[in-house]
């Protein structure tokens, strides 16, 4: 679905707190990625969750506590109900996101072959490393090489950065060293990000456009933005500084 910007998140060890905590399983997909998603049904990615709780739902309860205990230790998650979303439709209707009445929307006009299951988990439900970042910089770059503007939300990370007169996917660069995110926050970039059908569509329409996935195949090895790893977790706040530490491995 529609991701949601916010003014801070904690990254931790696990992931960014609160990511990727629903899912819907799809009977019709392979166990290997049950999940049902955008690739399934293009209008999905205009239903819009939001926590009910938005701040309970922003950072760990004991975060301040185990911050002064050590850096290294694991903050405990709220309850579950603090962490509850309600999902709005593209028609404009509002589900709690385990009402049975959100499935049945979302399967009225999907192929009558997914049978699908809430899937509710209390660290983020990754389709790779914990925590995925992706240069604006890149999405202009692509916006050139296929002649329209290129929303950076198609890229569906985590944190997007801003690398000032860097070229696009000058984050490729960083693979193999680590950066610091605002005062706190360092990262191991692991490895380039993969890229599938997802990109290609539009965030506020759902249209299709396979230029963007052909693009980025064609001259970027199939790869856009990068994955990482969290080596000092903390909070990061929008419009943080972002360095680089070391040389990496």
């Amino acid at each position: 679905m529609r991701g949601e910007e916010s003014p801070e998140l904690f990254a931790g060890y696990a992931g960014v707190y609160g990511d990727r905590l629903f899912a819907f399983e799809s009977s019709a997909n392979a166990r290997g990625f049950p999940f049902f998603t955008g690739r399934d049904h293009h209008p999905i990615i205009r239903y819009r969750p939001r926590f009910r709780h938005p701040k309970k739902a922003a950072r760990p309860i004991n975060l301040a506590a185990a911050q002064r205990l050590s850096p290294n230790i694991n903050p405990l998650s709220v309850n579950a109900a603090d962490l509850t979303v309600d999902v709005e439709t593209p028609d404009g209707k509002t589900f709690a996101i385990d009402d049975p009445k959100l499935i049945e929307h979302i399967l009225s006009d999907t192929d009558p072959k997914h049978e699908l299951t809430l899937l509710r988990s209390d660290k983020a439900m990754t389709d790779c490393r914990p925590v995925s970042i992706f240069a604006i910089q890149t999405a202009r770059k692509l916006g050139e090489e296929v002649g329209v503007v290129v929303d950076k939300r198609r890229f569906r990370a985590n944190v997007y950065i801003d690398l000032n007169s860097a070229e696009g996917f000058a984050e490729d660069g960083f693979v193999g060293k680590s950066l610091r995110i605002g005062p706190n926050v360092v990262v191991q970039v692991l490895h380039r990000d993969a890229r599938c059908m997802m990109i290609t569509l539009d965030p506020e329409t759902a249209g299709k456009n396979p230029s963007i996935l052909k693009a980025v195949a064609r001259g970027h090895e199939g790869m856009a933005g990068v994955y990482a790893a969290v080596l000092t977790q903390g909070l990061i706040h929008r419009g943080d500084n972002v360095e680089l530490v070391d040389a990496g491995f």
